[in-house]
Parts: C-alpha cells; structure tokens; sequence
C-alpha cells in the first residue's frame, strides 16, 4: 500500500516510514524541511513543499493515485516555544492542517491517522489517563493538537472521511537499525537533553519541576521507544478499518487511541536508568518547571492492544541505549551547515 507522510523527514515520520517499507508498505513523504532533514527523506518517495501546497498535493495525488491513507506527522512541537509564539503554531499546525484534510477529502484520501498528543489530557488521580480521561491543554502546542483532533472529527462526520488520532506519549530512542534518529542539533526534550550533557555538549541536566504531586517531586512521563511507536502506525495503516470494526458503534468514523507503554516514569527514575546504562553519573541539578510544564501523566493502552493488536515491546532502557548510539554516527549521516 502507498501512504502519504507528512513531516516524514522528522524524528517520528522518518521512523515511520522505515517501519512502513519494512513490512512491504510504500511511503511517500511530504515534508517542508524546516525541521526535516532531506538525509531521511531521499530514502524514499520524496516531495519538498508545505502541507497547505493544494497544488502540491495534487501533484503528488497525480503520481501516485494509489495513495490509501494519509500519516499526519507534520507539526511544530516545542512548549516553551509555542508559549512564545503561539502564532506560528496555530497557523502551522492548525491552519495548514484544516487545508491539508479538506484537499485529502476532495482528492479521495479518505483514511487519516493524525498524530496526537498525551500533553492534552488534564491531570487525574494516579496520573494514568485512558482515552475517556478529562481534556486540559495547556499550552498553544497542545491546544492546536486538540483543535485539530476536533477538526478532524468534524471533517470525518461531514466529508465521508475516517480519522484515527493516536495520542502519543514521550518518545525516546532511534531506529534500532540506526537508519533514522533525533535530527534536532539542539534538542529540547528530556533524553535529548541528558544526551547532550552525556556529549559534553551541554555542562548540566535540568530537572525542571520538583513540587509536582508525583512519588519524588519530579514529572511523570509515559517513555514509548520511538520504534514502537512508529510500528503503531504501522498497526492503524494495516488494521485500519478493522479498528472501527472493533470499536464501539457510538465511535462513529473517528478513533481516538492512546500511544505509550503504560508505565509511569517520573524525570528522575529516567534520570537513574540513564545514567544506570550510560555507566556514569552526569552533571544535573533541580530548576524551577518550564513555560508550559505539566506534572504529565501515562497511559492505558488497552485500546490500542483491543483496536490495532499493538502493544510497546522496548524497554526504557533500550531507548536509551538507542539514543546514545545514534548520538555516535549522527553526524556521520547528518551534515548541519
């Protein structure tokens, strides 16, 4: 089967991708290279240019009229900055999305899995979140995911599309067969970072946020090894409307399924099973939460078990172990100016 990424020259739609060619899929990416590094896409069936380019789309529908499904990966993804800018992230996840959706409707691309985000759930109990838990964005990045979802929901209803939007927890790692990883010179997000200080790169760990309610004061976070969750997507193409099938009737045409491993594990426990598999302390300190921090939460993945017949197969420590090695031939496959 075709299927269209896009963003699939970042971190999650490069892995995407090799997970789909694995098992006989065809990708074809579509991807602006903001953040996407032309290295992972000129693997594959490659189109530069932006997902609100309707030509564009029509161009690459023209080629390849076989395209079934759409992986919706493209996005901007940094809290902080989306706090500082939260016009860059409504106009480049939610705008240009609104038009990428109606031209896949008008084009025949009636299947889409959307990629969401665990970061729009409001903080429960216990911290484990199931698809029916309360809705809180807290900032502009997060809210533009939930726009979207509801977007998608609507367009589904109306245009005689079907929408799976998998909420993603926090992934970590690389491809295992080190084809694809962090592409991101400076990264923001907590393994990146503890990667960094690793390197020599960065002098100290940031523990951001050490009064949230968890067992030690540090955040809790749901780590999905990045290849489980790119064989997730996998799941939803090939199990696509079987999902429905198994789903509650009241769905309608628009699923939405959590994506982690069902384990909580909080900034500092990460912090020990780094430096547990790294084999070294590294420098680190406690520091107040950044713009946007919550104190997160993890998931139950009983629907994606139920749904796509997918659960997490990676420990947090293989990520890790991933993450580092890629950090050793990145720059062998990356070429920054």
């Amino acid at each position: 089967m075709k299927v269209l990424i896009t963003g699939g020259a970042g971190y999650i739609g490069s892995t995407v991708c090799s997970a789909l060619k694995d098992r006989g899929h065809t990708p074809i990416i579509l991807d602006s290279l903001v953040t996407g590094r032309r290295e992972f896409a000129n693997r594959h069936a490659f189109y530069k240019g932006d997902i609100a380019d309707t030509t564009l789309l029509e161009k690459i529908f023209s080629e390849h009229p076989d395209i079934k499904c759409t992986i919706h990966c493209a996005a901007l993804i940094v809290v902080p900055e989306s706090v500082k800018n939260p016009f860059a992230y409504y106009m480049e996840n939610v705008t240009k999305s609104i038009i990428l959706f109606k031209k896949l409707a008008e084009l025949g691309c009636k299947q889409v899995v959307f990629s969401s985000s665990a970061a729009i759930y409001d903080i429960v109990p216990g911290f484990m979140v199931t698809e029916q838990a309360p809705i809180k964005p807290q900032s502009p990045y997060s809210r533009s995911k939930f726009m979207m979802e509801m977007v998608l929901e609507d367009f589904c209803g109306a245009y005689d599309m079907k929408g799976i939007a998998l909420r993603y927890f926090n992934p970590i790692g690389a491809d295992p067969q080190m084809r694809t990883g962090l592409q991101i010179q400076f990264p923001s997000h907590v393994l990146g970072k503890l990667v960094e200080v690793a390197g020599a790169r960065e002098k100290v760990f940031k523990i951001t946020g050490t009064d949230w309610p968890t067992r030690d004061g540090s955040g809790i976070r749901d780590y999905i090894h990045v290849w489980d969750l790119a064989l997730a997507h996998v799941k939803a193409v090939d199990n696509f409307e079987r999902a429905f099938d198994k789903a509650d009737p009241s769905n309608g045409s628009y699923l939405v399924i959590n994506i982690g491993t069902g384990n909580g594990v909080t900034v500092k426990e990460l912090v020990s099973a780094f430096e547990m598999v790294y084999g070294a302390q590294i420098n680190k300190e406690l520091a107040p939460p950044r713009e946007g921090d919550v104190a997160g939460a993890y998931a139950n993945a009983d629907a994606a078990k139920k749904l796509l017949d997918w659960a997490s197969q990676l420990s947090i420590e293989k990520g890790i172990a991933d993450a580092l090695k890629w950090d050793e031939i990145r720059s062998s496959i990356i070429q920054y100016q």
